[in-house]
């Protein structure tokens, strides 16, 4: 249900929109639609969303807002993204509350994931 004032979509840009949905499927089992030959959406992934044809990145070293996953077993996710193709920048670390990683996608665009849970 869409909420007046809440955030409701979120597009990514992308250098290549099909090592992105190869990327994505791999690591996290997302499907996409593609409207036309510069933008794919996902959707019900926590929040919908679309990958949109661009030679820039989104990184938090040029100000990029940083969108972080939840996993349940923070390893294994960080095993799945190596294995299709993503680069970790940032190896686990702990923090207040949890534990987290930051990786590349294919674009150079830059995520996190973190898990409440404990070594």
């Amino acid at each position: 249900m869409n909420e007046h004032g809440k955030i409701n979509y979120v597009e990514f840009p992308a250098t290549n929109l099909e090592a992105t949905k190869a990327f994505f499927s791999a690591a996290f089992g997302w499907s996409f639609v593609d409207y036309g030959p510069e933008y794919t959406a996902f959707s019900d992934q926590g929040l919908d969303g679309g990958f949109f044809k661009s030679d820039l990145t989104a990184s938090t070293v040029n100000g990029s807002a940083l969108i972080v996953f939840y996993s349940k077993a923070l390893e294994q996710t960080q095993t799945s993204i190596e294995r299709a193709g993503g680069v970790i920048i940032k190896p686990i670390f702990a923090f207040p509350g949890g534990r987290r990683f930051h990786f590349t996608d294919p674009n150079g665009n830059e995520y996190a994931v973190w898990s409440d849970t404990e070594l």
